[in-house]
């Protein structure tokens, strides 16, 4: 079996013979139900395959879809004209950089469907390069944005003041947000030339106001009907990959049951609706699966910036937010601040909920799993103690070797030296 690590591209995974977690009845269900969606998920949850699967999908590539679910739903394979932005690479912490992505991308547009009447700013050539596709094909137009976001996060508690489109000075976050919002506008103008618009990113649209310059879309993040359109579910593990785990028991000297038990504990417990359908983290459950080892490949494969800033400036004791009851607004609209960091954390996928009570409309906070748990003692650690301090897991590892060793003094000793380097003002207790 041969595992897509690090493989955003449908068709490559497809082509390359690579495993593939069948998604496409809901892209079927997207592609019939609605017209404008936001999907907002962590990171490395599987958003920009989702995106590149619906590309294809819209260009009519129907080869590609042979013994998927949709093969047997979809009765038309229509080919439309896809408009495809993604901010998930290039570094928007630098001026510039935003504006000239979105004009390469007109300027490769343009060259396939023509330029509609002369205009200047990316807006006005948004708009009409998609009325020019529409004209060019007789198709409407599909347009899929993936990591949105990722241009606000780069400059999220970054103190970078630059000029704005007018010659005025202003912080780069808020250039960034003018010019998002200006193409996003278009939407509600170009309707009429539109199949589908969707958005995906990791943070939710809330109080950003990015959007606020056409009708909203539909949030389907929190909707049960497509909490598994990303990440893997309990189901799928146990069918699509049943013969690595009956593979895997040997090599870690237990049986099934017991494999099973240890990737759950480690990369399950993501929650996304209050049906609270167990949800795995997909990028470290298939490095897992390939490599045959446990390991914190979500958490090491990179922190976010945006978020250690942010952590780095709160006042709360953050593990006193684990543990407790929200309302649904406390955690999923975007109001993420150095007083009020909840949502960030949330969204960013370090804490899930766990419990839903109906009758108080009210969730359960906690961490997903053991991997974002050490992940975010380590993260912790690695921003609010002490520079001389040992990492994480090295005083981990000293413990652990202590206690074997059966020497109480030496695990006295470590944990006295792990306490006294913790800021009076930061505590790690749950």
């Amino acid at each position: 079996m041969k595992y897509p690590i690090g493989i955003q591209d449908f068709e490559k995974i497809i082509e390359g013979g690579y495993v593939y977690v069948d998604k496409t009845d809901f892209i079927y269900d997207l592609a019939h139900d609605g017209n404008i969606y936001f999907l907002n998920r962590p990171r490395r949850f599987g958003k920009s395959l989702l995106v590149s699967t619906l590309q294809y999908y819209f260009e009519g590539k129907r080869e590609l879809f042979r013994g998927l679910a949709i093969d047997r739903l979809e009765t038309e394979w229509k080919k439309y004209p896809v408009m495809k932005i993604s901010f998930s690479t290039g570094e928007y912490s630098q001026d510039g950089i935003l504006k000239e992505r979105l004009e390469g991308l007109l300027d490769q547009w343009e060259g396939l469907y023509g330029k509609g009447a002369e205009k200047s700013s990316i807006s006005e050539r948004f708009f009409e390069v998609i009325k020019a596709a529409k004209d060019k094909t007789g198709m409407p137009v599909v347009v899929l944005v993936d990591e949105y976001d990722k241009p606000l996060l780069d400059t999220l508690e970054l103190d970078k003041v630059v000029k704005g489109e007018d010659g005025h000075e202003m912080q780069l976050g808020e250039k960034n947000r003018h010019i998002l919002k200006s193409l996003y506008s278009v939407f509600k103008d170009a309707d009429p030339y539109l199949k589908m618009v969707f958005i995906t990113g990791v943070t939710k649209f809330g109080q950003i106001t990015v959007f606020s310059g056409f009708n909203q879309p539909q949030d389907i993040g929190f909707l049960p009907k497509y909490e598994a359109i990303c990440g893997i579910t309990e189901t799928e593990l146990y069918n699509v990959f049943k013969e690595r785990i009956a593979q895997l028991a040997p090599e870690w000297d237990t049986d099934a049951d017991g494999v099973k038990a240890m990737l759950k504990k480690n990369y399950d417990g993501y929650h996304f609706t209050n049906r609270m359908t167990d949800i795995y983290n997909p990028f470290s459950l298939l490095n897992t699966l390939s490599s045959g080892e446990l390991k914190d490949y979500w958490f090491k494969s990179g922190n976010p910036e945006y978020l250690i800033r942010l952590l780095a400036k709160t006042k709360v004791n953050v593990q006193e937010l684990v543990g407790k009851y929200y309302s649904e607004p406390e955690f999923v609209e975007y109001k993420a601040d150095a007083e009020k960091p909840l949502p960030m954390l949330y969204q960013s996928g370090y804490l899930t909920f766990k419990e839903f009570k109906k009758l108080s409309q009210r969730y359960k906070l906690d961490f997903p799993n053991d991997e974002v748990s050490r992940g975010f003692l380590s993260l912790i650690a690695s921003n609010y103690l002490k520079p001389t301090y040992a990492s994480p897991t090295s005083t981990m590892g000293g413990v652990v070797d202590a206690l074997a060793e059966g020497d109480t003094a030496e695990v006295r000793n470590i944990l006295t030296a792990f306490f006294a380097s913790i800021p009076k003002q930061v505590s790690l207790s749950r």
